[in-house]
């Protein structure tokens, strides 16, 4: 806990250097690019556009919520999955990538998957202002509990950054992590009700096992939260129970991410 405090510190103390290494490192992904950041965009909005003539034109799916499009359904929670996939790719591999950076003596790593998500951040941000103008395009009049998104960003930020602390540490001496955590990606992303919706099963026998089993994956948190917000008006404190599991399980993860971190820290410059 006394390394999570004064790792709050060194961030609010170094908030400017923070800042300024995020803006480079969103700026040097396009560098060499003709589209620039345009291609931040394209795969994001051509998987909703795929999604989408899939399941809501091809399958022809019941809407999860009645009188509410599906596509005003999908957005809200794949917007935050493209967010936290994003995090967790680049976060996990940010020592190998600023490598010259670890090897400084003076420099403080810990920082180094603070600006990775910062970075991603202002991406997700512009995703965000494409989701309220779709609702804005669909005649959905903006509610107060579209402000609820502010939270459930600041969630998804917190609970990522836990993880990316614990993937990026271990990716220094296990290169293969990266693979796995790719791997997880594609298998969470369908096992969170991102495309479904746990009502889909309400006839079979295992659906009330079904709707506490997906209530333990905190994506499930974040995903319900958007839409939530962007659809149904409920607020977070609505959902005292998950709020507190997952405010819970983040706190832990945390601690032990930073806890590995800063076993392996020593370690770091040799092996880079």
């Amino acid at each position: 806990m006394n390394y999570l405090i004064s790792l709050v510190k060194e961030v609010i103390r170094k908030r400017k250097l923070i800042l300024d290494l995020a803006k480079a490192d969103f700026r040097k992904r396009f560098v060499g690019s003709y589209f620039g950041i345009v291609w931040m965009f394209i795969q994001p909005i051509v998987t909703v556009l795929v999604y989408y003539f899939v399941f809501g034109v091809g399958f022809k799916n019941p809407p999860a919520i009645p009188g509410v499009p599906f596509v005003i359904w999908l957005v809200p929670g794949i917007v935050p999955w493209f967010f936290f996939s994003e995090v967790m790719n680049a976060g996990t591999n940010c020592l190998s990538e600023y490598h010259y950076l670890v090897k400084k003596v003076v420099f403080q790593v810990e920082i180094l998957p603070i600006i990775k998500l910062i970075s991603c951040l202002i991406v997700h941000l512009i995703f965000d202002l494409i989701m309220f103008g779709l609702y804005l395009c669909y005649g959905r009049y903006p509610m107060v509990s579209w402000f609820g998104v502010i939270y459930y960003v600041v969630a998804a930020s917190a609970f990522s950054l836990a993880l990316v602390y614990f993937t990026s540490a271990i990716n220094v001496f296990f290169k293969d992590m990266a693979q796995i955590i790719n791997i997880c990606l594609q298998f969470g992303m369908w096992l969170t009700p991102i495309m479904w919706y746990e009502q889909m099963f309400a006839d079979k026998s295992f659906y009330p096992i079904l709707q506490v089993v997906i209530k333990f994956n905190p994506m499930y948190y974040i995903v319900a939260g958007f839409r939530d917000s962007m659809i149904t008006g409920a607020y977070f404190w609505q959902r005292p129970t998950m709020t507190l599991y997952f405010w819970g399980v983040t706190l832990v993860l945390f601690l032990l991410g930073l806890k590995v971190f800063k076993r392996l820290r020593p370690h770091f410059s040799d092996v880079l």
